[in-house]
């Protein structure tokens, strides 16, 4: 059965947007991948590999070999090389275009997940170490990037969804 012409627009139009969505989304994850796969591997062998003072306020040594850098034995930084991973499957195309609604509920709960996580490194950092981490920082502005994008591309799907009905 033929659809409507502006049926057709909105269509073209929708997936057009989604198609941004999901490659600001992977681009952002993937970037997000290589900064985890650095804090993992500086976390198991020396944090001096990475490329930032070790004195002062900007302080990668003081930040990821601190008693924060660990939750319940699991090192910060493989839980967000794990959430960045997980991210870019959730930001590929076809999950953008799934009709599932749990995959839709849980992509943008766990960008959530992940800026609530990323505002208590935040405060851990500037609050209790009163230093930063410049790697960590970066997986910070990745993180609220993917929230954005997810946030952005769930309201896309909503409206068109309400649109056609």
């Amino acid at each position: 059965m033929d659809q409507p012409k502006d049926a057709k627009t909105k269509k073209l139009k929708f997936t057009k947007e989604i198609k941004w969505v999901s490659l600001i989304g992977m681009a952002l994850s993937l970037l997000g991948i290589a900064d985890g796969v650095d804090l993992t591997v500086a976390h198991y062998t020396t944090p001096t590999i990475l490329a930032c003072p070790s004195t002062g306020f900007i302080n990668c040594a003081k930040v990821t070999t601190s008693s924060y850098s660990e939750i319940f034995g699991i090192p910060v930084a493989l839980l967000g090389l794990l959430f960045f991973v997980a991210m870019f499957f959730l930001q590929v195309p076809q999950a953008w275009r799934s009709h599932n609604k749990l995959l839709r509920l849980g992509r943008l709960l766990f960008s959530i997940s992940g800026l609530l996580m990323v505002f208590w490194l935040i405060y851990v950092e500037l609050h209790k170490l009163h230093a930063i981490c410049l790697y960590c920082t970066g997986a910070h502005i990745l993180t609220f990037g993917i929230f954005v994008v997810t946030v952005i591309g769930t309201s896309i799907i909503v409206h068109h969804e309400e649109s056609i009905e």
